[in-house]
């Protein structure tokens, strides 16, 4: 794959990542951040691209990888002083996002990648490097979660 055709396909793609991003980090400019190490890196191994007709779930899964990096590395470095204002901002946040962020991360990948991210259950499980109906289980599982978890927030 060239210069040109890498960019092309990221241009085409690169909203959906960057919301991508922006949903696993919660963060505007982390999820910037995170798209240019992204980009970085695929730049770096795009020669080892076999098939270029998976360039997105391909690019993806490197997004999704450097997501759980800075994800690991926000705990390791998380101040016991800031524990009391990211408490305070989970209030002040949408319910829904809430919610996902409290599901498991295999369960909350799927949420993600399927609703708000855009991508067809066959892709997220390429993405995820699942099976088709393992994608489909933890889809159904993450979903009756949702609806339990915000029942009983609709209910208090």
């Amino acid at each position: 794959m060239d210069w040109k055709e890498f960019t092309q396909r990221y241009e085409g793609i690169k909203a959906r990542l960057y919301r991508t991003a922006l949903l696993y980090l919660g963060d505007a400019s982390a999820a910037e951040e995170a798209l240019d190490e992204t980009v970085c890196k695929a730049l770096h191994s795009c020669r080892g691209l076999r098939q270029p007709e998976y360039f997105n779930t391909w690019i993806t899964r490197i997004l999704l990888n450097v997501c759980a990096d800075e994800r690991k590395r926000k705990k390791k470095w998380m101040n016991l002083s800031d524990i009391p204002e990211i408490a305070a901002e989970s209030y002040d946040s949408l319910p829904l996002r809430d919610a996902v962020a409290r599901l498991p991360k295999e369960l909350s990948s799927v949420v993600i990648l399927r609703y708000f991210s855009g991508y067809t259950l066959k892709e997220a499980a390429d993405i995820l490097d699942i099976p088709q109906g393992t994608a489909a289980t933890r889809q159904r599982r993450a979903l009756a979660l949702l609806r339990l978890d915000l029942g009983e927030e609709e209910e208090a």
